[in-house]
Order: C-alpha cells, then structure tokens, then sequence
C-alpha cells in the first residue's frame, strides 16, 4: 500500500551517496534487507519511482535509506540529493528476496551493499554477528559506504576490495573464484548483492566452489 513519507533529514555518507530519513507511518513494518519503491512528490517525478532498500531497523520510529546517485543516469537517484527537509516522497512496499536467512557470507560491490545494513546492523545490535563475513568491492576506497561502521562492528569479519587503487590495509583487485576459495568460510549462508554482472559472476564462483542453489540469496526482478 502506498504511503506518503515526509524527509527529516539528508546528509552525505560519500562523495556520491546520501542518506535520508523520513518520519514512519504508524503500523508499517518490514524485515531487515527489504526495499520499497520510492517516488518524489514532484511535478514530473511522481510516476518515476525506484526501489531503494531500507537501511533503518524494524524497531526505529523513523525510515532510513542510503542511496548512491548516479548523474550519468539523469533520473532519479540525480534529483534526490536535491530534496530538502520537509518535502514528501512516495513509498510503495516492502518487497524483497534478500531477507536475513543466518549467518554467512555477504557479497557486496558498490550500492549493492544496502540490503546488507540493516541485516548486519540488526544482527549487530543482538550482538549476533559470529560468522558473519562481508567481502565488499568499490573502485576505490572513498567508494566504500559505511567503511567505519563496518570496520568497527564486534564481531564482523570484513574485507574490503578495490579495483582502481591500492591503500593499506585492504585488497586490490577483484573477487573471484579463487579468492573466495582462500578468504571466505562458505558452508553458510551466501547473500549477493551489486551490479547484475557482479551478481552472475559471484554465483557462478560459489556453485564451483560447492554452494548449493539453497544457501545462495540474491535480489532478482528489480
């Protein structure tokens, strides 16, 4: 059912992506790793909506989203670092396949970690996040959303990879097949979540490496 969301507050999370919290509707309520479909309430823009996922918990008294624009695109995700406090958006959902199904290995590249925050942030908040692994891939480290979170969640394993550049402390180049054999536990659960081609490639790699099609979850149909 649709629903009318008025923002509280935007502010930059990287040099590309905002975040943005909206008061709740009473009642509504979704699980962590679910999206909704969003729309800006203006002239032009209402029939242009997008799914976006939720990056705040079931239990907080406000909507929270973490969403990477992308100016090439001319389209929504450009307009949205535009809004300001007070105006409204459109929310049609939740919806989603990405749902925390255990603990495991998440797969991640780029904006493709959003359905991942709120499942850590939740599981971190139970002080629940025993083998939990992000493997997470950006182009370069000012790329990476939410580094210092992620990096300071007890309990978390995190690997951070960039493709572009090299900086201490993490990986340079890119996922593959073999270094999910030499880095990752995969007798969990396997979430991926990112460009389609990343998705496709990281299934393919952890069919080879034994996963079963059960244990692998992915967004499919947005």
């Amino acid at each position: 059912m649709a629903q009318t969301l008025t923002l509280k507050l935007q502010a930059p999370v990287t040099h590309d992506t905002h975040r943005y919290v909206f008061d709740r509707p009473e009642g509504f309520t979704f699980e962590p790793g679910q999206a909704a479909e969003l729309a800006m309430c203006r002239d032009g823009w209402t029939d242009e909506g997008r799914p976006f996922t939720f990056t705040s918990l079931p239990g907080d008294d406000h909507l929270e989203f973490v969403i990477k624009s992308y100016p090439s695109h001319n389209g929504v995700t450009e307009q949205l670092p535009t809004l300001k406090p007070g105006e409204e958006v459109m929310l049609d959902g939740p919806f989603g396949a990405i749902t925390d199904k255990g603990a495991g290995l998440f797969l991640a590249a780029g904006a493709g970690v959003t359905p991942f925050i709120a499942i850590l942030r939740n599981r971190a908040r139970a002080g629940d996040l025993a083998g939990c692994h992000l493997i997470f891939s950006n182009k370069t480290a000012g790329d990476i959303i939410l580094q210092e979170e992620w990096d300071a969640m007890q309990g978390l394993t995190v690997d951070h990879v960039l493709e572009e550049e090299e900086a201490q402390g993490l990986h340079h180049g890119k996922v593959d097949k073999d270094f999910l054999d030499s880095h990752a536990d995969l007798s969990g659960q396997v979430y991926i979540c990112g460009p389609q081609g990343y998705v496709d490639a990281m299934r393919d790699a952890v069919k080879e490496l034994g996963v079963p099609d059960d244990r692998i979850h992915t967004e499919e149909g947005w």
